[in-house]
């Protein structure tokens, strides 16, 4: 802000933001920079001036003005408001639904309910809020398989603990301090109802015995992310968990776990992907997914992973003890002789005799026997697919989650639950379009949801029969969950304690560095409380967060804020892909951006069939309305995007020879227009190299970037050399898949009888490269650079990148819908430590994009990357291909 010849900024060369001013010459003399204010605690967080001698700017939560020269005054100012989003209500909704469970009858189902465990019938009667809880969250239900209780995670007291509730919500309720790493995940009973199995943030896995409160870790999976826990991961007799564990090749393999010695197990060999281990009710079998042709598909934080092949599953089951033959044995029918017509009639019994009594045979005392399980492991006669979430049912009842194709996440929306029958080796398809699904213990009723329309769209509930249908529950309509009658009360301050208090919890028990970048991470929850006093809308609430998680100094570190019950619906506008100039009181376009019609994402709608207007042209009307300055022209566009409009345009603006189309207007034009720039930059390329430099951009490392890198990186691979543009870079992966396909070394040649010379590998450019990067890139956006320069591949032109090269996880939904990062994995290297976050990649070649060279047309950096590929050229000129003479082998 400029008053006079002194200009006022914010700068935080003395630790917190404060207001420093100086008075520029031709640049600014750093030494010439003076401090204004001089605030410890907060920052300065925007400034502006009346445009004479007084500032204005907001500090802490308040506002203060300044005239130049004097000390800073804070501006008290007096609102009258009623706060309406402060105001205790109800909320209701399938949209609040976040987790459930089936109790074991299947008479009712336990519902996560925003923040609440709510239990509701299948069919007769309200439902019942076991908690009441506004300032606490509940999370991940389950029922016991006695029907008693209702395990869930709270943090009412602070932390999260387990509490037990009586499922009718009578009686008093028991609270257990777990063990691990804060947050919890997958409560699941045993089998006689006296343990739980759950895992933790740190991907490890305890049980608890009930009764006493003791827990119990079982391991962790150190290099995966193992939280699958289910009813069926118990043994029969509920001494044994089947769980999962990666190895450090990113291999899962089963294990099984004997609580009497406190032992794992190994099932798998680490060769195969094995996954979702379920014990059958009868004890002789332990179920699980595998595939030997995960490949990549094992490695998705690297870019190459993208192009894996989807890989296919099949499912298999361990005979848990030996001497148990195969029940896919072949049969034989064999001749047994003649057989009686009719039932036997039983000997006559004697008076003073009494039938013989036989005690039922005992029950076979579970076991393992762990010797060569591995030779006991057979498939089921089943199609290899893309099967999940396993679970059992009765005795010899399996059932499986299977999707149409083997690509995406297993299990997931739209899918189909089987039952496999090992005694008829059938399988049946029980529900059709599910989600999720949760069975009972006897496996006759599940719990199951089916995905919205839409991705927006909430889930609906049912619970129905395992029997078998497989008719679409939305039509049918049977079993449907009465979800409009939950309504649970909402207190926004009592809610916007705990949901700061969660996000602080977060970033303690996720963020990779426990020592927090060396914030004292408690006192940082102290300085920022006394804010939510003042607090009045969830806008207030995420705002503190915000300041509150700033106090790390790391990338990646943002929120998305919950729900405004005060929100306004927003009207969409329209956008033709187009630039407008003013010419005769009219708007004529003065450009209009060629796509790709082909493909919606890049659809021009002015260069549409049958539309054809060209750059020139007036237009003149907009659903029959005249348009004429100074009428807004996007005015006219309200609520059209993808919808079909008329427009008049014609050559004059007087409107004689014009015409009437129709046309779809678009709700975002960026890729249309980041098209063009692309498109003119390898325009630029081609023009200033006479065809010798190829030119490929990458808007990010992530699905979007590899489209861009195949459509413009393979047509061009007959070029000499090469520039790699990643300016604005938005990141996704480790892009090790450009660096792959640039750095391919050359072979050989090989020569065809007719026709030119091959080269392998020939989807390569072994001629100089040079890559372009500025502060816009970021992220895997990072990565790239560094990764270009660390290999030798060229040198970099631009600036400094981003420099934020910390990764974010998933993390727990917060009680409002909201969500808060906490970065949990930095990279480092052997030499350098942690390298890159807060730092960037520095470019070889140090170029500005100057404004005034930008509005004319120019692109320095460009430029001096072109500059650069032409004088690689001349060092390393491609070599001529010349085939050598052919072989003539030597007389014998």
């Amino acid at each position: 802000n400029w008053i006079g010849d002194t200009l006022y900024f914010r700068s935080d060369r003395a630790g917190e933001y404060n207001i420093h001013s100086v008075k520029p010459a031709e640049s600014i003399a750093l030494d010439k920079v003076a401090p204004v204010t001089e605030f410890k605690e907060f920052p300065v967080v925007d400034i502006s001036h009346d445009g004479k001698q007084t500032l204005i700017f907001e500090q802490a939560g308040y506002l203060h003005t300044m005239k130049i020269g004097q000390t800073a005054a804070r501006l008290k100012i007096a609102i009258a408001t009623d706060a309406p989003e402060a105001r205790a209500r109800f909320a209701k909704g399938a949209k609040y639904v976040r987790d459930a469970a089936i109790s074991p009858s299947g008479a009712r189902a336990a519902i996560e309910f925003r923040g609440d465990i709510v239990t509701i019938p299948a069919e007769k009667g309200d439902p019942r809020n076991l908690t009441n809880s506004p300032g606490a969250h509940e999370r991940n239900p389950a029922w016991s398989p006695d029907g008693k209780t209702i395990a869930y995670f709270s943090d009412e007291a602070g932390d999260y603990k387990l509490v037990l509730a009586p499922q009718d919500g009578k009686g008093e309720k028991k609270s257990i301090k777990l063990l691990g790493g804060g947050f919890y995940y997958g409560a699941a009973w045993s089998r006689d109802s006296k343990k739980i199995l759950y895992a933790d943030n740190s991907s490890s896995l305890f049980w608890i015995d009930v009764e006493s409160g003791k827990v119990t870790k079982i391991g962790t999976d150190e290099y995966g992310r193992g939280r699958g826990v289910k009813y069926s991961s118990w043994s029969p007799d509920s001494k044994w968990v089947a769980y999962t564990s990666e190895t450090a090749a990113h291999i899962s393999r089963v294990y099984v776990y004997s609580l009497e010695s406190d032992k794992s197990s190994v099932v798998t060999d680490g060769q195969s992907e094995a996954t979702d281990p379920s014990f059958d009710a009868n004890g002789k079998y332990l179920y699980f997914v595998s595939s030997d042709s995960t490949g990549l598909s094992k490695h998705g934080f690297s870019q190459s992973a993208s192009d894996a092949r989807p890989p296919r599953f099949s499912i298999y089951m361990a005979v848990l003890q030996q001497g148990v033959p195969s029940p896919f044995l072949k049969e034989s029918d064999e001749e047994k002789g003649p057989q009686p017509l009719g039932p036997v009639k039983p000997m006559p019994v004697k008076d003073g005799d009494e039938p013989e009594k036989k005690d039922p045979p005992a029950k076979p005392k579970f076991r393992i026997d762990l010797k060569d399980i591995d030779q006991r492991i057979i498939a089921l006669p089943l199609p290899s697919g893309n099967y999940g979430s396993l679970q059992t049912g009765a005795a010899g009842q399996l059932f499986m989650v299977s999707r149409p194709d083997a690509g995406g996440a297993r299990g997931g929306g739209g899918a189909t639950l089987q039952r496999f029958d090992v005694d008829l080796k059938k399988v049946t398809v029980v529900q059709a379009g599910i989600g999720s699904y949760e069975l009972t213990p006897d496996g006759r009723k599940m719990l199951y949801s089916v995905p919205g329309a839409r991705p927006t769209d909430p889930a609906e509930w049912f619970i129905g029969s395992t029997a078998g249908g497989g008719g679409t529950p939305a039509l049918l309509n049977s079993g449907k969950l009465n979800l409009d009658a939950i309504e649970v009360r909402v207190d926004p301050r009592a809610e916007w304690k705990q949901i700061l208090h969660e996000a602080w919890r977060i970033n303690r028990d996720f963020f990779y560095d426990p020592n927090m970048h060396g914030a004292d991470w408690n006192a940082v929850k102290k300085k920022y409380e006394p804010f939510l006093e003042h607090v009045n809308n969830g806008g207030d609430l995420y705002r503190v967060i915000g300041w509150m998680l700033s106090e790390l100094a790391v990338g990646h570190s943002r929120y998305t804020a919950g729900e405004r019950t005060s929100e306004k619906k927003t009207v969409g506008g329209g956008l033709l892909g187009a630039d407008y100039e003013i010419a005769g009181g009219r708007y004529r376009f003065k450009k209009i951006y060629s796509g790709l019609n082909f493909t919606s994402d890049l659809r021009s709608p002015l260069t549409a069939p049958g539309v054809d207007v060209k750059e020139g042209e007036y237009l003149l009307a907009v659903r029959g309305i005249d348009l004429r300055v100074p009428t807004e022209v996007f005015s006219l566009f309200e609520n059209s995007a993808g919808k079909s409009i008329e427009l008049t345009v014609g050559p004059t603006p007087d409107g004689k020879g014009s015409r009437t189309v129709t046309v779809e207007p678009l709700a975002n034009e960026l890729n249309l227009r980041n098209r063009e720039w692309v498109e003119g930059n390898l325009r630029k390329v081609e023009k200033a190299t006479a065809g010798k430099v190829g030119y490929v951009y990458v808007p990010d490392t992530a699905a979007q970037g590899v489209a861009y890198f195949k459509r413009y990186f393979y047509p061009q691979v007959d070029k000499d050399a090469l520039i790699i543009d990643e300016r604005f870079n938005s990141g996704g992966q480790i892009a090790d898949y450009y660096i792959e396909a640039l750095t391919r070394p050359f072979a050989s040649y090989w020569a065809p009888r007719y026709g030119a010379e091959w080269r392998s590998p020939s989807a390569a450019i072994h001629g100089p490269k040079v890559m372009i990067a500025d502060e816009g890139a970021g992220s895997g956006g990072d990565m790239l650079p560094y990764m270009f320069k660390k290999f030798k591949v060229g040198p970099v032109v631009g600036k400094r990148t981003w420099g934020g090269l910390v990764g974010i996880s998933g993390y727990p939904t917060l009680m409002d819908g909201g969500n808060v990062t906490a970065p949990s994995f930095a990279i480092w290297t052997p030499e350098d430590g942690f390298i890159i976050e807060n730092e960037g990649v520095p470019p070889d070649f140090d170029v500005e994009m100057w404004p005034k060279d930008v509005i004319n047309g120019k692109d320095p950096q460009l430029e001096k990357a072109i500059e650069l590929a032409l004088e690689g050229l001349k060092k390393q000129p491609k070599a001529e291909v010349k085939r050598p003479p052919y072989p003539r082998p030597a007389k014998q």
